[in-house]
């Protein structure tokens, strides 16, 4: 399988969002559906949503509502680059976010980074901004060593009252 150019999704966010969420990029999955974690088998929202005590909105609409509504900003480290399928391992030729451009508008006083290939590529990129950050384990179903406790404990540092 020969890697291809792709684009990633607009970020998810308003002037309210506290926290931004940051993947590496999305999964083929989810370029074909337009929105983040569109793979049924990753964690992200059941893991989202289940720490607000939510149910997983059905559509897109309803996942953009729930983000805006908790203040979560969501978006990737990675707007273009060449994939092959949707293995972090094999992103290249890489344009990466503006996330200076999120930061003016948005609220933003936490940063999850989902995994190492977005903590890494932030990391290199934005080292200004690491003081916000924080690694969590991959919500990938790729990812065997996903830990939901993690999740919740950031989360929860964030989101106090829940």
């Amino acid at each position: 399988m020969n890697a291809e150019l792709c684009a990633g999704l607009d970020p998810v966010y308003d002037e309210k969002s506290e926290l931004l969420i940051l993947g590496s990029f999305p999964s083929v999955k989810s370029r074909e559906i337009g929105f983040y974690y569109g793979n049924p088998q990753n964690r992200f929202w059941r893991t989202v949503c289940g720490f607000f005590g939510e149910e997983i909105p059905a559509d897109p609409a309803g996942k953009r509502e729930f983000l805006l509504r908790r203040k979560i900003a969501l978006w990737d480290v990675v707007v273009e680059c060449e994939i092959v399928g949707s293995k972090d391992d094999s992103i290249s030729r890489e344009k990466l976010a503006d996330l200076p451009m999120l930061m003016e508008r948005g609220n933003i006083s936490h940063i999850f980074l989902n995994g190492n290939k977005a903590y890494s590529l932030f990391a290199a990129r934005f080292p200004h901004y690491l003081p916000l950050a924080r690694k969590l384990p991959s919500t990938s179903p790729a990812n065997p060593r996903f830990s939901g406790e993690v999740w919740r404990e950031a989360l929860a540092s964030v989101f106090p009252s829940f």
